[in-house]
């Protein structure tokens, strides 16, 4: 077992694209964790979909032998982790089990919101923080500018941040030997009861549910009768290891230490994230803080594409739910679109990347309905009821009133391109908290309506800003709003896929643009069509999709045109009972085109 002072447990922090996973790469080439023939780019992104998008999705850690300059071996644990606003839940847990962070800034682009963001999380959690200037190697690199930025938006010392290059592999040394003398080791006692912090699970479906864990305190060993303090489950270990990065099986895991262990476990619900794991002949007192749970803030319904996949598509919202555990399902039913699911995501991004995973590695064709966030809608019996889907908006006769989620969000933007954003923002019913300066680009921190965030402004912010644009936000509070619930109907049924929440003054313009989309979408029938917005029983806008006619006098060959009359006479009476009884098939492709309706 190491010895505690030869050990560094350290994250690898900053906003997207700035580096992350490749100087975790070079660090592993280095220390020699893999061999040349193993190594590729990014080893540490495992999935797929991480490979393609160039993003890193959930945090991954590995231990890394490195021999310092004063010759003595240390023990590296090194966590990379995720640069994207949707998974900053990954970010905090994985500090939670360190105590320094290298922060990475791109020498090119200087501090980004995320940078920021993540920055101020390691500041919360009491770690030292190392900054690192990468990409130096490119033309554009102002590793100057950008340590003067650091110390006036961030507000940590610059001066002896270590300038690198991930790519070409220059300064890494530099980044090692600072690790070694500049974080602090971890603490704890070998002798006392076990306790160690879990940090992530998954599911193998050969090993049951791995956990990821960080001792604390005691040892942990294989054969060890284990117990799970929240949930108060017992196990026996089976394997205890580490990732380096290959799993590697070791004897025990002491004080400090990040490994994984495996007990057989076969419901991921046993394991906690945040739990704390004691020895259940000789427990811990109390259990470690943990963390926060992680709350989705954006919900949309999934749906199969045919109605035989349902079952499918539970059973593979149950494996996804294994590996990510912030994410929520529960099953529900649309007149539309038959059974589904309604999911919580923690945002935009989390949202796609599940889409995609369930299509890609479960095969599946789904419909997604109209993202939505949690109101609280307060009842005139003094009640306060939760609402995830608009479809569930309780009668407007009993409601007194509604309040919506509301953000607080950092934009930095080049100052070109500053009224473009301010303006996106006020349209968006935004609120101006502050606007600084941070050599030529501007920070600029809004509250808005979580509402207005989670539809496409995103998108509309890197339009805006020719993709300069960098943004980040954390859930404020709540408060009060002229909400209204918009019912789309085709025909006098409710299409309640395409129900959402609207403030008031924007409901009419809301309501025009997706009746004219529809218009377009739905294929024309043998009657006469109405699509309307409606809030509660007042219609707020009406399109009509012209009967196709159909050519019903084309077996009358000359003759007396009162023939010709019956006839009509009869195709007319006959419309006319269709449009009472007849029943509109809405082609799923227009749920999904209409619901990309832009505030033109």
């Amino acid at each position: 077992m190491t010895d505690l002072t030869h050990i560094r447990n350290f994250a690898i922090i900053a906003h997207i694209d700035h580096g992350k996973s490749t100087l975790a790469d070079r660090l592993i080439q280095v220390c020699g964790g893999l061999t040349e023939r193993e190594l590729r780019e990014q080893v540490l992104d495992s999935m797929d979909i991480e490979r393609e998008r160039g993003i890193t999705i959930k945090a991954q850690t590995v231990r890394l032998a490195y021999t310092a300059q004063n010759g003595e071996t240390y023990q590296l644990n090194l966590m990379d982790t995720p640069g994207h606003v949707d998974f900053s839940y990954e970010v905090s847990r994985s500090l939670a089990a360190c105590e320094g962070a290298l922060l990475i800034v791109d020498a090119s682009q200087g501090v980004e919101a995320q940078t920021l963001a993540n920055a101020y999380l390691a500041i919360d959690a009491g770690l030292e923080i190392i900054p690192v200037l990468n990409k130096i190697d490119l033309p554009a690199a102002e590793p100057d500018r950008v340590r003067r930025e650091i110390e006036e938006v961030i507000g940590i010392d610059a001066s002896d941040a270590i300038a690198v290059s991930a790519k070409t592999g220059q300064g890494i040394a530099e980044v090692l030997e600072a690790l070694v003398e500049r974080l602090p080791p971890p603490k704890g006692e070998s002798a006392e009861p076990l306790r160690a912090l879990l940090i992530d699970s998954w599911y193998d479906s050969y090993l049951g549910v791995v956990t990821l864990v960080r001792v604390d305190g005691g040892e942990l060993k294989k054969g060890m009768k284990i117990r799970l303090m929240a949930t108060n489950a017992r196990y026996d270990v089976d394997e205890v290891g580490v990732f380096t990065p290959k799993k590697t099986p070791v004897a025990r895991l002491g004080p400090g230490e990040i490994g994984y262990l495996t007990c057989g476990i076969k419901h991921v619900a046993d394991t906690q994230v945040g739990d704390t794991v004691t020895e259940d002949r000789r427990r811990a007192e109390k259990p470690l803080p943990g963390f926060r749970p992680s709350l989705p803030v954006v919900f949309c319904g999934l749906f199969p594409v045919d109605a035989a996949d349902f079952e499918d598509l539970r059973e593979s919202l149950h494996k996804l739910a294994l590996n990510d555990s912030s994410f929520v399902f529960e099953a529900e039913t649309s007149a539309a679109l038959g059974f589904g699911f309604r999911c919580g995501f923690l945002g935009l991004l989390h949202l796609e990347i599940v889409q995609e995973r369930l299509s890609r590695e479960f095969d599946l064709d789904l419909i997604a309905t109209a993202p939505s966030v949690i109101y609280k809608v307060h009842m005139t019996d003094g009640s306060i009821v939760e609402m995830h889907n608009p479809a569930d908006m309780p009668d407007p006769v009993k409601v007194e009133g509604m309040e919506e989620p509301w953000i607080r969000t950092t934009i930095l933007v080049p100052a070109e391109y500053l009224g473009a954003v301010l303006t996106l923002c006020e349209d968006r019913r935004g609120e101006q908290i502050d606007l600084t300066w941070a050599g030529d680009r501007a920070m600029a921190q809004y509250r808005l309506p979580l509402n207005e965030v989670v539809y496409d402004f995103y998108d509309r912010l890197k339009s805006a800003s020719r993709g300069y644009a960098s943004f980040d936000y954390q859930i404020e509070n709540y408060r009060q709003g002229d909400l209204v619930k918009l019912s789309i109907l085709v025909n006098g049924e409710p299409v309640d896929a395409l129900a959402m929440i609207v403030p008031r003054d924007k409901a009419e313009g809301r309501g025009r643009g997706l009746c004219e989309r529809l218009k377009d979408l739905i294929p024309r029938q043998l009657f006469k069509i109405a699509i309307q917005a409606a809030i509660g029983g007042k219609v707020v806008a009406r399109e009509t999709l012209s009967a196709l006619r159909k050519d019903v006098t084309a077996k009358c060959y000359g003759g007396d045109v009162s023939r010709k009359r019956k006839l009509l006479e009869a195709q007319k009476r006959g419309k006319k009972r269709m449009r009472q009884f007849g029943q509109v098939e809405i082609p799923q492709s227009a749920f999904l085109e209409a619901l990309k309706l832009n505030d033109n």
